[in-house]
């Protein structure tokens, strides 16, 4: 499994990456790979007010359906629309085509309360 240096990441498999002051939000390579082959996804809403925490999104696969939450509270400003025709995009490469969405951060200091990717690691390893 791919867990890149360069971005964090929760204990419910998101990752988060900073861009210019906002946050670019995903599923991570373990999470793709435990769904099996992605169906549908629901995208974030646009101009969503969310919460740490919050659901933000839903993706379905051939072996379960799976809510998506918000890693960082923020306000949605931007939306992986490829992805209502293209779902395997999340399969096919989690940290890049198949990113969910984009946030502009309530407070970019919570992104300290993620894990990096040794402690992400660590959890996926058992």
């Amino acid at each position: 499994m791919s867990v890149p240096d360069d971005l964090v990441y929760s204990s419910d498999h998101e990752w988060a990456r900073v861009e210019d002051g906002l946050v670019r939000i995903g599923i991570t390579d373990y999470a793709q790979d435990a769904l099996g082959d992605v169906v549908f996804v629901q995208v974030p809403t646009m101009g969503a007010e969310v919460k740490a925490g919050d659901r933000v999104s839903e993706i379905e696969s051939t072996k379960s359906v799976s809510d998506i939450y918000a890693p960082i509270s923020g306000v949605i400003v931007e939306v992986n629309t490829d992805l209502a025709e293209e779902p395997q995009r999340v399969n096919d490469d989690p940290y890049g085509d198949g990113w969910l969405c984009v946030m502009r951060p309530a407070d970019l200091s919570e992104l300290d309360s993620l894990l990096d990717a040794a402690a992400y690691q660590a959890i996926i390893d058992g």
